[in-house]
């Protein structure tokens, strides 16, 4: 244990023995003492101590030792030791594959700025790949690296920053901090990947701390903040009711996977799911009534993430509803256009083994760079060449953002938006911000009309 708590005394002077000259001193309540042949060194020794108390450094109670050299004389962890210390227990805590693979990233966007020099250092793109897939992976499924890689990994194991150092020198910090908003390429990363980043960044440093590998987190004493966000989604880019369908219609005429799929894109719209969520989508979730409303039941989504970050080996995660309680369900009705879809697709193609509704053309969990290469070929279909060439409902989730748009455009309670959607509304408006705008000044006007009509004399008075 740590502590200020430090008393020096006077040179003890024993004749009597071979080294007659003793200095003093007790950290705690415990006392230590330390014999020399000569008052010289006796000097020196007392000196070097009482110089570390003035400096203002701890001084451990079991053995004595300032903390300067009690660190000099342990052997030193570095950062890439503890970096993997940690991934390792929250790989083992926390089994979703996509948070290990976001995990494993971050890690890997400090760990290889945290050096103490760059000589004879590979090619970022190779130690960065290293890091990634083997480092901070613990998967059974996961086969030795290649020679390259794993001398990527040597020599990181080299040149890692011991955990002390990081303390000592926040500039050290600033060029980690710079290297996880930095891509590969040079240009700067997405806010979202930096914002991500930086948060495994500061849990690895509190579980430093946890361990005692640090006295204090030094991201707290860094100023220094992540790049702005702009939350609010870019209308621009959302296509209206009519490009939503015509968008879907065009799916169905795409040829045998087209037809296949144009149910899948349905429910991203008619019932606001996930890409995940639809895919994960079974019979039994299903309410089809021959005419009228139907309800799907979501109760989890499927996510392709890569056979190394799961515990079965597969390339996809089934997991709960984005940030709920693996065992919610949530129900969203779904309007006559959608139940004839989805029951016309029932009928055509039938369930898959374990009902899933959408599977991949060879069977099994729908891969989604089959349905994006499904969704770019409608956008040549349906857009104009100014409209293809841009971000304009540019992937299959824009689906979901015009059908949650729709919702609110027609009239329905924010409340009951964002729980068909499965999100907060303080969510709700932080992405859809200028739609309600639009609903507020219609309420606004609303009850400004109805103020003027209470306040209106009644007639014959």
């Amino acid at each position: 244990m740590l502590t200020f708590e430090f008393k020096m005394y006077a040179i003890r002077v024993r004749p009597q023995y071979p080294k007659p000259y003793q200095v003093r001193w007790k950290v705690g309540i415990k006392p230590h003492a330390q014999s020399f042949p000569t008052k010289t060194l006796a000097d020196g020794r007392r000196a070097q101590l009482m110089t570390a108390a003035h400096k203002g450094e701890q001084f451990d109670v079991e053995t004595g030792l300032p903390r300067s050299e009690l660190v000099a004389l342990t052997p030193q962890l570095t950062w890439f030791d503890h970096a993997k210390d940690y991934a390792k227990m929250k790989w083992d805590e926390a089994a979703s594959a996509k948070g290990r693979a976001t995990r494993a990233d971050g890690l890997a966007s400090v760990t290889a700025a945290l050096v103490k020099d760059t000589k004879g250092a590979p090619a970022p793109a190779v130690l960065r790949r290293a890091l990634t897939g083997y480092a901070f992976n613990f998967s059974e499924h996961r086969t030795p690296p290649p020679e390259p890689l794993a001398a990527a990994l040597t020599w990181i194991a080299s040149k890692a920053l011991p955990m002390p150092a990081l303390e000592e020198d926040s500039e050290t910090i600033r060029v980690a901090l710079k290297a996880l908003s930095t891509r590969l390429n040079g240009k700067r990363a997405a806010a979202t990947t930096i914002t991500n980043r930086r948060t495994v960044f500061n849990n690895a440093f509190r579980y430093a701390v946890e361990r005692k590998r640090l006295t204090a987190n030094p991201l707290a004493s860094i100023d220094w903040s992540p790049p702005p966000t702009d939350d609010e989604i870019d209308w621009r880019y959302v296509p209206n009711p009519q490009q939503a369908m015509a968008l879907i219609e065009a799916v169905g005429k795409l040829g045998p996977r087209g037809e296949h799929l144009q149910a899948f894109f349905g429910c991203c719209y008619h019932a606001a799911t996930r890409p995940a969520e639809a895919m994960n989508l079974r019979v039994a979730d299903c309410t089809l009534p021959e005419a009228g409303w139907g309800v799907v039941l979501l109760s989890g989504s499927s996510s392709r993430v890569g056979s190394a970050w799961t515990d079965d080996g597969k390339s996809y995660e089934e997991r709960g509803l984005k940030r709920r309680a693996r065992s919610s369900v949530r129900d969203v009705p779904i309007p006559p256009e959608l139940v004839k879809l989805l029951r016309s697709h029932i009928n055509r193609y039938g369930v898959g083994p374990d009902g899933r509704l959408f599977c991949a053309a060879q069977g099994g969990v729908l891969l989604s760079k089959e349905y994006t290469e499904v969704w770019k070929e409608a956008r040549k279909v349906v857009l104009t060449g100014e409209q293809a060439s841009s971000p304009f409902a540019e992937v299959p989730y824009c689906l979901r953002k015009a059908g949650i748009s729709f919702w609110l455009a027609s009239g329905v309670d924010p409340t009951e938006v964002a729980r068909r959607a499965g999100h907060s509304v303080a969510v709700l408006y932080k992405f859809y911000a200028k739609v309600l705008d639009g609903k507020r000044d219609q309420a606004n006007a609303l009850i400004e009309r109805a103020m003027r009509t209470a306040t209106q004399e009644p007639e014959g008075a």
